[in-house]
């Protein structure tokens, strides 16, 4: 949830009381962060005793089927980019399916009973009919499976301290140290936070998202810094949001930049005034992408920044979104902002 509210994902719907967001986006955070401890070659128990996750079975059958065609990677990238290839979809549809049950009929059903005799005390969930998909993708898991809403007050708590309780400042760290113990000491808290953490995106994809980048700019005979509007010969290629914040390597991230900006920029957030000054720049390399690479930039920027919104509205809301997840890392999460005046 903190990780979901962090990232300000554009299917968060905020009312005056309730906070709506799709269940699809809590079950690829299971996913994200269950795959890498399910695919370990050291046993990561996540139960005391000997009984297995509800979803481990399933689990492990996709685990093992991508285990020769690109592990973890592989898998995020058919997931966020692709879909899920026809070979594979009856098991980690039915996959899909265990751990949202597991998420709630369990956890959201009992958290909030501390405070309260009810059940769904906090987390209030809408179920939703499940269609069988023609394309199995990450848009697909978002959509159709149903959503969830909690309190304003939790959502805008999580907000500002969620830094502070996530991450891997507290329910990581504790988590590793659950898992310690049901394994009776044989593993150390380092090893399994280094499990945990893992990320499907590595080094290797970064550059061939840049690669792919540079190939369909060097047609373009000539470019320009996104951030000072100079031409220039040489450039790095900028992820906005830098990916030390956001794990994004999604092509509307990567935007070219001259290297002495690039090197100034560092981890600072684009301010929105700049993104403001710049949104033709910006604009021209977004439509530059859709136009060589439309599948891909089309489900990057719908489930990053459109949310609900209809993708021929992705020129205005796209800047919109990205303006508000800019401002929201600077004023909310303190991050340091790259001004106009500072290039």
């Amino acid at each position: 949830m903190i990780d979901l509210i962090q990232e300000n994902s554009p299917y968060l719907l905020v009312s005056s009381d309730r906070v709506q967001i799709p269940t699809g986006l809590l079950i690829e955070k299971w996913l994200l962060y269950y795959y890498p401890i399910l695919e370990s070659h050291t046993p990561i128990p996540q139960i005391n005793g000997s009984a297995n996750l509800a979803f481990r079975e399933p689990f492990i059958q996709l685990i093992d089927w991508y285990r020769p065609r690109g592990c973890f990677s592989a898998f995020y990238n058919d997931l966020k980019n692709k879909e899920i290839p026809a070979t594979i979809q009856d098991p980690f549809f039915n996959l899909l399916k265990k751990i949202r049950d597991t998420i709630t009929k369990i956890p959201m059903k009992y958290i909030g009973r501390s405070i309260s005799d009810a059940y769904y005390s906090i987390f209030e969930y809408q179920n939703k009919r499940l269609r069988r998909p023609e394309h199995l993708d990450l848009e697909y898991l978002i959509l159709e499976f149903g959503s969830f809403s909690i309190p304003r007050d939790y959502y805008e708590t999580f907000k500002i301290l969620g830094s502070f309780i996530g991450g891997q400042d507290a329910i990581l760290f504790k988590w590793a140290e659950f898992s310690l113990n049901a394994s009776g000491q044989e593993l150390s808290v380092k090893r399994v936070l280094n499990e945990v953490l893992k990320s499907p995106i590595t080094a290797r994809h970064i550059a061939e998202s840049k690669k792919l980048y540079q190939d369909i700019l060097n047609t373009q005979g000539q470019v320009h810094c996104v951030w000072t509007g100079k031409r220039i010969g040489r450039y790095a290629l900028d992820h906005v949001i830098p990916f030390s914040i956001w794990k994004n390597n999604d092509l509307w991230n990567l935007l070219p930049s001259a290297i002495n900006v690039n090197a100034a920029k560092s981890d600072k957030i684009p301010a929105p005034e700049l993104i403001e000054r710049q949104r033709d720049r910006i604009l021209e390399y977004w439509k530059l992408l859709h136009e060589n690479q439309q599948r891909r930039f089309k489900k990057e920027i719908q489930v990053a920044l459109l949310g609900n919104h209809a993708f021929d509205t992705w020129k205005q809301e796209g800047i919109t979104q990205l303006q508000n997840s800019c401002n929201y890392l600077i004023e909310t999460r303190g991050f340091e902002a790259l001004e106009v005046r500072l290039i």
